[in-house]
């Protein structure tokens, strides 16, 4: 490759888009920018934007790409993208549910909107005594389907550029060695051993510390997240 083609700036934008996507995660952070600037080209490239992503896959590129352009027009991906409902990623349901509205959220950066609807949604999947009470217990996780905690989590992955995201969580904790004391601190959850007030002290914004998000709630313990982070779907995906 010359000299002139390692130049993101140089490269046209098709080329900009293959080799962004076959370079490492870190190289790939660090030229985001480059999107932003890029922004008019990304248009430009009509319906054949997306063809190189695979809305099958949990890459966080194509999330990105998608809220850039969505921040420059609201009309691209309904427009370009055959997504009347902005739904570009699959989300498969077992029991049918339509996850729609937490891509919307998501694409948005709408992350406390995003994080209450996974929220009802984890208590819809765990029965009805879960909806009722208000909150899932540990033992009902299990009942939760595998197909739908991997959608959600899934979802959150692919517009959080990888940061948020139950298995970034279980990633994190097996970091630290299993320890969910050390854990609280590293995602935000706790500070100088006080739990972080909800919802106004948390950071609903991109720059949150990585598994910041979704929350369990944490005054249920340690339990329910165990439970959660060692569910199948999960340990699957860690």
């Amino acid at each position: 490759m010359t000299k002139e083609k390692s130049n993101p700036n140089k490269e046209s934008i098709e080329e900009f888009l293959e080799s962004f996507r076959m370079a490492s995660e870190r190289k790939q952070l660090g030229l985001l920018n480059v999107f932003e600037e890029r922004v008019e080209e990304l248009l430009s490239l009509g319906p054949s934007l997306m063809s190189r992503f695979d809305p099958c896959s949990s890459d966080w590129v194509p999330g990105f790409i998608l809220q850039l352009i969505h921040k420059s027009d609201g009309n691209f991906i309904k427009n370009n993208l055959n997504c009347e409902d902005l739904s570009w990623f699959t989300a498969p349901s077992e029991v049918g549910f339509d996850y729609s509205p937490l891509q919307q959220y998501l694409l948005n950066e709408s992350f406390e909107d995003a994080d209450r609807f996974t929220s009802s949604k984890l208590r819809e999947l765990a029965g009805e005594k879960a909806v009722k009470r208000g909150y899932v217990y540990f033992s009902e996780v299990e009942l939760i389907p595998t197909i739908d905690l991997s959608t959600l989590n899934k979802l959150w992955i692919v517009y959080s550029r990888g940061k948020f995201g139950f298995t970034v969580q279980a990633k994190l904790l097996d970091s630290l060695g299993g320890r969910y004391d050390k854990l609280w601190p590293r995602i935000g959850w706790k500070k100088d051993g006080v739990w972080t007030r909800y919802p106004k002290s948390f950071n609903w914004s991109i720059e949150a510390p990585n598994g910041h998000m979704p929350l369990v709630n944490q005054l249920r313990g340690v339990r329910l997240m165990d439970a959660l982070l060692n569910h199948q779907a999960l340990k699957e995906k860690t």
